[in-house]
């Protein structure tokens, strides 16, 4: 069964018109790493876990601070490179995306040293412009990004 993931896609009007909230993954393997790996603040959940209520205590597990109030705009389901299935709601905010402080995972590391160390799951926050989170978000992510720019098309919110 693919694993399942639930995440906030949170927007914004900024100086380049709508923003949206992107997250880095910690660790190791991704410090280097910029184009095609940021995401949006997401986490697996059980099969008995509301998903939107998942999506909530994962973003607030990764940047340190609730999501915004306010209704969360169903975008629907993207299926990753890896297989993963992700459920996205958007919802309209803001917060300090330089202020975010993430839980952390521990991994041996260096491999195969027998140490293990602590990491943050998601190292950085930041605001974006759609081109640039285009070229940032994991690419099947970008889809959920289209979806919430045609939404807000529709309700004439950033045009």
């Amino acid at each position: 069964m693919a694993r399942t993931s639930a995440g906030i896609l949170v927007h914004r009007r900024g100086g380049q018109g709508l923003e949206v909230l992107l997250v880095h993954p910690g660790g190791p393997l991704w410090a280097k790493r910029e184009l095609g790996v940021w995401s949006i603040p997401k986490g697996e959940y059980g099969a008995r876990e509301d998903p939107l209520a998942a999506a909530r205590r994962e973003f607030e597990e990764e940047l340190g601070s609730p999501a915004p109030p306010g209704e969360a705009a169903d975008l629907g389901t993207i299926t990753q490179k890896s297989g993963k299935v992700v459920h996205a709601w958007a919802l309209a905010g803001d917060l300090d995306a330089e202020a975010a402080t993430s839980n952390t995972f521990t991994m041996e590391w260096p491999p195969r040293s027998g140490r293990t160390q602590e990491f943050p799951e998601v190292d950085r926050a930041a605001w974006f412009g759609l081109d640039e989170a285009r070229r940032r978000l994991n690419p099947a992510q970008v889809e959920l990004l289209e979806r919430l720019v045609a939404r807000l098309h529709g309700e004439d919110r950033y045009d």
